[in-house]
């Protein structure tokens, strides 16, 4: 399955393509001012549609390794050298697992709003949560019904009336089968036995009101990724590309101009 998404333009500068990894409830489309801040910033930007998302077809099992190979795969077929990879919650599980597959494949990575692993997917916890998210679903409720509340539960308390029409729009267009398949992918996943093997340099990025992924899980995880940097944005839940677009850019490509030695 190949990874499809918004278009890429020409890297200029020499800089580094890079390479946006949606969530769980999300598309390439969320990325959008992602996309152009960066390419004015004079990178090449490439947001992905995993499988199942988008205008893919949608699908019943999900594992993290084949999302992975699916992303090295539109890397490969774009013919990017060493691009920078950015994932954002279920996104960024999909780069750790990227990053152990292929250590030295990539320029930098930034984490944002992610752990280093659920647990396992036979535990209490683990089948509680499944059951909780999936059940709306059995009973006959639609994407579209579910995604008020969901996206409700993730954002802060301030975020505007769009940012959550927006992102309830996103979620509704998942297919519900993709939904299921993501949901049960996401509670068997564990990469922190790699944390400490990540050779690329990495920024950790938390919303300071963020439910899902709090920010001293974020912190926590950063402290076992050597080198990282860890940021966390004043204000923002857990979708601070759409919260605090501004901020949210500005922290990754001040770590980027760091790290890429950008002038």
């Amino acid at each position: 399955m190949r990874a499809q998404g918004i278009a890429m333009p020409e890297p200029v500068s020499g800089l580094p393509a890079v390479v946006f990894v949606h969530g769980i409830g999300g598309a390439a489309g969320v990325w959008a001012t992602q996309v152009a801040s960066f390419e004015a910033a004079g990178f090449a930007p490439a947001a992905l549609d995993l499988p199942g998302y988008g205008g893919r077809a949608p699908v019943t099992a999900l594992d993290f390794d084949g999302l992975a190979a699916d992303v090295e795969q539109a890397i490969a077929e774009r013919g990017l050298s060493r691009p920078v990879l950015i994932g954002h919650s279920m996104g960024g599980m999909v780069v750790q697992t990227a990053l152990r597959r292929r250590p030295d494949a990539y320029a930098a990575a930034v984490l944002c709003c992610t752990s280093a692993a659920f647990g396992n997917a036979s535990g209490d916890f683990q089948k509680s949560f499944v059951d909780a998210r999936l059940a709306p679903l059995d009973a006959g409720n639609s994407m579209a019904d579910l995604a008020p509340r969901i996206v409700d539960g993730m954002v802060a308390p301030a975020a505007s009336t769009q940012v959550r029409a927006f992102a309830r729009e996103v979620m509704s267009r998942v297919p519900a089968d993709t939904y299921r398949a993501a949901i049960r992918c996401l509670v068997g996943f564990d990469e922190r036995a790699g944390l400490e093997s990540i050779r690329v340099p990495v920024l950790c990025l938390a919303g300071e009101l963020d439910p899902n992924a709090p920010p001293t899980g974020v912190e926590r995880m950063a402290g076992k990724i050597p080198g990282a940097r860890y940021v966390c944005l004043p204000g923002a839940g857990h979708l601070p590309n759409l919260e605090v677009p501004a901020a949210f850019d500005a922290a990754i490509l001040g770590f980027l101009h760091d790290v890429l030695a950008w002038s």
